[in-house]
This record gives structure tokens, sequence and C-alpha cells, in this order.
């Protein structure tokens, strides 16, 4: 019998009592999230990716000179702790063996002193052969093993420094970039002009990983796509070798020396660059090839920054791991929002205590989101220190976990005022949010050369808009209000013909629609409209034999992953605050999904979740957020409890 079959013959709830265990389910996650708040009123869980931020850091320490045996034993451990028994890495939890990432770890572990004739390495050497070898990896691997002497740097695409004299209204300049591809590029046109060599020990080179020959392979990057503009992009990289081969030029010197004040001026206070992997390790890297000392203030705080309590290394007597990027402004206010559903007092110490800890997060000055926007400044970023990209994601849902919390008024009330006021202007001219930009929509430069990991845009999506228009409407706004209306309009055009929506920023289309129903539904939309009842329908059938929902990350990649996996807690959480949102509380599905919460809940309160839910790019960088499994949860309970008491 197929799924949809099956749920043809469900029929609603006889009657609306409380499922058992339910107050008990709520009641143990409450007191987990409280267990493990920071004193400083913040909450903070790992924010879980793949294992080239940790070998990438060991290249790090190698380049930049500062190599500890202590250190690169822990990484190595953790990175045989982290291959599969087919010898690979993954990009995601129980995803296929990935090259890139597999000749990535093998490289690491090889400099950490790792025998390449243990049967760990060799598995992971057959897999890359099988997959085309070192020639075959992305472009980022490559410039990795560029600098350290694995590759020629004259089969790297070009990056020339002189972009950064663009004019922001010229097709391609470093500000149609979305931040996180800016971070990264700017310091990359110094590195990849320069070519610096940081060389491996004898010991330690991967000439066995080549598919041919090292001196008679062709080490070329891949072949056009076959677009207009990727040829063209191909065109204009062969001219800029040509270019780059004059003796004079002119600008050369000064496009550099501007980079490098552009790399400097950006360092945030923790030591990062853009609070994320990439630009941090690029950005320490260009300025020591610029001739930046060990001591020198800048490349100390950025070293230092890694460590520490609010480091981005996670470290234990055996192992040591590094997270791409911190989440505590997300998780905090998360978490208040789920403390909140679960009727916990607004005037709680903890509660109190975290929305203190948010307003104080708050930021005031400027960045570049301003090139492409005039508001006033005054929205949040993810993480604790990174306050030149501030985000409109984080941003809604800080307001929106501040509503619910008694703080000083005048305080509280400012920070709404300049919260909302930063979304507002923020808005794109289709309607939706980008997460960091105004209107960076130039999708022709997912065509450059290198750009084969990661998306180089970051245009409106819809589960950001659908967090800002819940916030919009919970601030008081209604339908009449133009960014509403045209926000709504957005989000109805994006709707996908089986009646799901994308998730940009969460695995996937469950995320999507349980970020959407919940919107349309604070801003008053008739829950039973037609396009509704299709998203409606969409989750139904999608839910799993358990009673829960999970999505493969796979469905990014084909449609015949969409909606497949084993259940989750997050996802299944998701699915529960679409179905509660619209109106769907007596549905057989919503009480299965409830029971499935309660059943599969933790002895600590918690639930045990290792599948990559998260999304930076989809289907490239996946991640883990390990405070998902545990709020999202608490949310759904405990709108099922009010709404089950509403209805009695």
């Amino acid at each position: 019998m197929s799924k949809e079959t099956q749920v043809k013959t469900y029929s609603p709830v006889s009657s609306l009592a409380k499922p058992l265990g339910l107050e008990s389910a709520i009641d143990h996650v409450i007191s987990y999230l409280l267990g493990i708040q920071d004193e400083r009123g913040y909450w903070w869980g790992e924010l879980e990716s793949n294992v080239t931020i940790t070998a990438e850091h060991l290249f790090l320490t190698h380049i930049m000179g500062t190599a500890s045996d202590k250190e690169w034993r822990k990484i190595a451990n953790y990175l045989l702790a982290k291959q599969r028994t087919d010898g690979t890495w993954a990009i995601w939890h129980e995803g296929v063996g990935d090259p890139s990432t597999t000749i990535e770890a093998y490289l690491a572990l090889k400099l950490a002193g790792i025998s390449s004739d243990r049967p760990e390495m060799l598995r992971a050497r057959e897999f890359i052969l099988t997959h085309g070898g070192v020639e075959n990896s992305r472009v980022f691997t490559k410039i990795w093993l560029a600098m350290l002497g694995e590759w020629n740097w004259h089969n790297i695409p070009m990056m020339p420094p002189e972009m950064i004299l663009l004019p922001s209204w010229f097709p391609i300049n470093v500000y149609a970039f979305a931040c996180w591809a800016r971070g990264t590029i700017i310091p990359m046109t110094i590195i990849q002009t320069l070519q610096p060599v940081f060389p491996l020990p004898k010991w330690a080179h991967i000439g066995e990983v080549f598919v041919g020959n090292e001196g008679d392979t062709d080490l070329s990057f891949s072949p056009s796509r076959g677009s207009l503009w990727s040829r063209s992009f191909r065109f204009l990289d062969r001219a800029l070798r040509i270019y780059d081969r004059f003796p004079l030029k002119p600008f050369r010197r000064h496009a550099i020396r501007k980079a490098e004040q552009w790399i400097v001026q950006r360092q945030e206070e923790d030591g990062s660059w853009g609070g994320i992997q990439p630009p941090w390790v690029y950005s320490l890297i260009a300025l020591k090839v610029l001739g930046y000392p060990l001591d020198h203030p800048v490349i100390k705080k950025g070293l230092a920054g890694f460590y520490g309590r609010e480091g981005f290394a996670i470290e234990n007597d055996e192992t040591l791991h590094l997270q791409s990027c911190l989440s505590p402004v997300w998780d905090t206010a998360l978490a208040m929002v789920a403390l909140e559903d679960a009727d916990v007092p607004s005037d709680h110490p903890m509660l109190v205590n975290a929305g203190s800890w948010l307003l104080n997060e708050q930021i005031f000055s400027g960045g570049d989101w301003q090139v492409h926007c005039s508001g006033r400044p005054g929205g949040w970023a993810f993480e604790f220190a990174n306050d030149l990209y501030p985000d409109t994601d984080d941003s809604a849902v800080v307001l929106m976990a501040l509503m619910g919390v008694r703080l000083d008024k005048k305080q509280k009330e400012h920070a709404l005022k300049r919260g909302l006021e930063w979304l507002l202007a923020m808005q794109s001219t289709n309607g939706g949010w980008g997460a960091f930009d105004r209107n960076n929509t130039r999708v022709l430069l997912r065509e450059i050369p290198f750009a084969d990991f990661g998306d180089m845009v970051d245009p409106p999506s819809v589960d950001v808009t659908a967090h800002i228009v819940e916030c919009l409407a919970k601030a008081g706004h209604k339908r009449g209000f133009p960014p509403l209306d045209r926000a709504i309009y957005y989000i109805k055009r994006e709707q996908e013909k089986d009646g799901a929506w994308f998730g940009r920023w969460g695995v996937n289309l469950t995320y999507g629609i349980g970020s959407v129903l919940p919107a349309l539904a604070a801003a008053g939309e008739e829950m039973n409209s037609p396009y509704i009842k299709r998203a409606i329908d969409w989750l139904i059938v999608h839910q799993n034999e358990d009673g829960g929902w999970g999505e493969r990350v796979e469905g990014y990649l084909g449609e015949q992953s969409r909606g497949k996996d084993p259940s989750t807690a997050s996802q299944t959480a998701w699915a529960l605050l679409g179905l509660l949102a619209a109106e769907q509380v007596d549905h057989c599905a919503t009480y299965r999904g409830i029971n499935y919460l309660i059943s599969t809940q933790q002895e600590q309160g918690n639930w045990d979740e290792p599948y990559f839910t998260g999304t930076g790019f989809p289907g490239d960088f996946m991640i883990n957020y390990h405070l998902y499994r545990n709020y999202f949860p608490l949310m759904a309970l405990s709108r099922y409890r009010t709404a089950v008491g509403d209805k009695t």
C-alpha cells in the first residue's frame, strides 16, 4: 500500500485528550535547557560540520609556523574517528563518500605522521583513486594543495586583486558576492597573486593519490559547464592569465594594498573574519604572505581566537576539532521562543538573563550590508562577534524572543524599534529577504570558474522571509502593510508544484513548510486556502511509519529523495509546527507526530540526532546544530498542549 493511500485512511483523533507523557516530556526538556544555559545568559550548542574544517586548521598551523605535535595528534585522532569503514569521509552523516573531503583528511593525517601504509589510509587512497584522484578534487581543495606544494598554481582559476577596485555598480565586484564569498575571495586574490608555497616534509607528499604521473597529468581545472556565462568566464580567465604575464600591471600594487586594508579593517573582536572559518584562515595566510610576523597584533589575535572559552576549537584529552562557525545568538533566541511557548513566565530569571544578553548583542555599527541598503543599523549577528555582518534571520527570531520576556521597558522598546526598522530596510525588491544583504541576486556569479563549492550569492529565501513575516505580524503589522503584503506574495510565488516550500537554511522541504505555515497563520491568512492545503497534504503524505518526519540531504540534489529519510526530532518538530499552525490539531498525523517525540525523548530530557538537518550550502556544506533536537521539539510539544487546551 502506498504512503498516499495510507494517508487517505487517516481520520481525526476521536478525543482531544493529551497524549500520555506530554506534560512530563515538556517538563523534562525545560529542565534540560535551563540546565545547559551559560551563566552569562546565552545558549550555545556545537555546530558540527565536516572534517575539512579541522584538516584545514592543521594545514593552517603548518603554514603559519605554529604547529604543535600534541595538537596534531589530537586532530589525527579526531579524523580517524570520523572515517567510515569504506575509508571515506562525507559531507554529512550517512552521506556518500566525498573525494575532496577525503583528500584533505588523507593529507592532514599524513602530515600529522600517520603512515600511508595503515589500513585506514590504504582504504582512503583506494577511494580517492577510483574517483579520479587529486585531479578530480574541487577548486578550494586544489588551492590548499597549491599552498602546500602539491598542485601547480597555474592550474587554479584566476582571481586578480584588481577586483577590489571595481565599483559596486559594475556587474562583477566584491559587493556583488555574498558576504561569505566576499570575505573569502578578497584575501584569496592576494594569495593567488603571490602564489606562496609552504612545502611539506618529503614523507608527507601525496603523489600516490594522483591518477597519473604528476609530470604528465593534465592538471587544468574542470571544463566549462556549457552555459553562456560559464564560457564567458572561461574566456575571461584566459585573458587574465595573459594580463598576469605582462611585466607592467599599473593597478596591481594599489589593489593589493587596498585588499590588505580591507582585510585588516574587518577583523572581529574575537580575532575572526566574518565569524566563519574560510575568510578567517585565508585572511591570516594572506597577511603572512604580505610579511606580517607572528607577533603582529592582528595575527596574534587571529590565531588566539580559535581557542578559549568562546573559541571555535573543541578539545578533550584525546581529540581536537574545529567548528566552522558559532551559533550562540541563534541558539539563544530559539531556546527563548521554545521556553516562552512552554509557558515559562516572562519574568523567569533565566529568560530575563538571556534577554538581557541578547539586548547587549544588538549591532548599531555599520557593515558591508550598507553598500546596498540605506537603513540604520539595528540587527543581530549569528555569532559572539560578527558586528560587520548582522543577518536578517537571526534578527527576526531575536525580536520574537524579546517580545515574550520582561525587560526594561525603555531598552526593550528601543531594541524592537531599531531591529524592525533594520529588517524593513533590508527587504529586497522582489518582496523577500536574503540573509545578509539586500538584492544580492547576481546568479551569474555561480558560473565563475572557482565557484564549484557553495553559493556565491545570497538571494532572498522563503524560510528567512517567513521568519520575518511572522516577526512583523507578531509586532502588530497586518495585511495592508505594504512590506508584509509583498513578502506574502513572494512566499506564494515560491511555492513548489507539490505544495512544499524550499528550505534554504534547513533540510529541506519540511523546514520550508514548517517556517512558512506559522508565518502565514500569524499574518492572518486563511488556513483553509487551497495553497495552504497543498502544503498540509505534503506533510501528511511524507509522514514516516513511526509517526515522525525526516528528509535526506540528497533531496537537495534530486527529486527522487525529496522528503525521504529516517525520522528526526528536529524535522518532526518542523512538520508539527506547520500542522499546528494550519489548525490540524485533531488530525491523526499530528497526534502520531507528538507521540513520536514523546517516545523518543531521552532520560535527560533531550533527543538523539546524528543527522545533519541544518544547511550552509545545499548539498555542499551541511550542519548538525546540536540544539535543534531540543528547542524545536519543545516548541512543537508546547504549542500542541496549548492548542488542545484551547479546544477543550
